[in-house]
């Protein structure tokens, strides 16, 4: 195969795998020794979810007189503590909740938000100040200080979000454990991952580059066959990726996190038959994915993040939707929460910020918590900041 033939033939890979400049040493072949420390599973709200319409005020007339049309009333709400109540399309987070599963953590944000689905986005991916500029994801900083292979870092997906790349690790990126596999799986392919005489130029990297797809994509394939979940999910993205990620788990793989993303939630026109629609499926899947994990006694050992950029104005707009806001809430899910039920007090409808709601909670003292606590690395290394850690797990 020539230069040019093979750079024609890198296209099948992903995104995340193509450009990966570390190489793997050997794969584990057929030692299937089970894989027992911590995990993290973040699953992102793509396009800014309504967090009022997701952990409802349901009695503050405030709430009520901004959103005429859009409100959840009080009979569709799934009643909690104090004076908040999730979405009613959500009853399998409301029994992770009423189980001690969930945390639900309000006013969350940063100082000086930015509306912008991109510029918040890479905020929250990166961990950095709103003036600050950064080309590394948090996690991709974890990877590079406390993993040696992309494979310890996975996202659904076929492109790599912004915070699971390193500056020398990036986490791997596929639709699911078979696919990157078979896409490599080829009698070129095969022959050029064993070369071992590479030159160190841009033909040897390219080389080398395919040698470690080909052998992240036959670690995930040997321990896809290891398990296969016989568990009822929705039939979506969501649940497809999540019962991936649910066999990847407990086929013991060394993976510290995993990233899938659920999008959609950009409502400004007609929003409440969308996003409930949406929000179901995230409670329907994170439900089945839950009971997975505990029927295989893998619960124990994960934590799931729910996050989105921003959430939305606390007036709706003209359309039947909302337009960009700010804070936001965000949802832990693990077993062993240091506070489960709602962490703190819901939001203030009258006292907004040019009509946002105002964090009360920066994103990152979470990411610093889930560092310290959960993976177990010092956060200062990662996030580069001197911020407090929310006691959450």
């Amino acid at each position: 195969m020539n230069r040019r033939d093979f750079l024609k033939s890198t296209s099948l890979l992903t995104t995340g795998t193509l450009f990966t400049p570390l190489f793997l040493q050997q794969t584990m072949g057929k030692d299937f020794s089970p894989y027992q420390g911590k995990r993290l599973v973040v699953i992102q709200f793509s396009g800014g979810n309504d967090g009022l319409n997701t952990v409802v005020p349901y009695l503050d007339d405030s709430y009520y007189k901004a959103r005429p049309q859009i409100a959840i009333q009080k009979s569709d709400v799934l009643k909690l503590d104090n004076d908040l109540g999730l979405n009613g399309q959500m009853k399998g987070l409301a029994d992770l909740y009423d189980e001690g599963y969930l945390s639900v953590i309000n006013n969350v944000g940063y100082p000086n938000p930015n509306r912008s689905h991109f510029r918040s986005m890479d905020i929250w991916h990166t961990a950095s100040d709103t003036n600050e500029y950064l080309n590394t994801g948090w996690l991709g900083r974890y990877l590079d200080s406390h993993c040696t292979s992309a494979r310890e870092g996975i996202e659904m997906d076929n492109t790599l979000s912004l915070a699971m790349k390193g500056k020398h690790i990036k986490g791997l990126a596929l639709e699911d454990s078979k696919s990157l596999y078979f896409k490599l799986k080829s009698d070129q392919f095969n022959a050029l991952s064993e070369q071992e005489d590479l030159n160190e130029n841009n033909q040897g990297y390219l080389y080398k580059t395919l040698a470690e797809a080909h052998q992240s994509a036959k670690y995930v394939f040997d321990h896809g066959k290891v398990y296969s979940s016989n568990s009822a999910y929705p039939n979506s993205n969501l649940g497809h990726h999540l019962k991936s990620i649910a066999e990847m788990i407990v086929s013991g793989m060394d993976t510290k996190v995993y990233y899938a993303s659920l999008g959609g939630f950009d409502t400004h026109a007609n929003q409440k038959n969308k996003q409930n629609g949406l929000l179901k499926d995230y409670s329907d899947c994170v439900s089945a994915f839950v009971k997975d994990l505990k029927k295989n006694d893998a619960f124990k050992d994960t934590v799931i993040l729910t996050f989105s950029e921003f959430g939305r104005r606390v007036k709706q707009n003209a359309s039947g939707g909302t337009d960009h806001g700010a804070a936001n809430n965000v949802f832990i899910i693990g077993e062993n929460l240091k506070k489960a039920g709602l962490y703190n007090e819901g939001p203030n409808l009258k006292e907004l910020y040019r009509g946002d709601l105002v964090h009360q909670v920066d994103f990152r003292s979470i990411y610093a918590n889930l560092l310290d606590n959960w993976l177990k690395v010092d956060n200062h290394l990662i996030l580069n900041k001197n911020l407090p850690s929310l006691s959450v797990v």
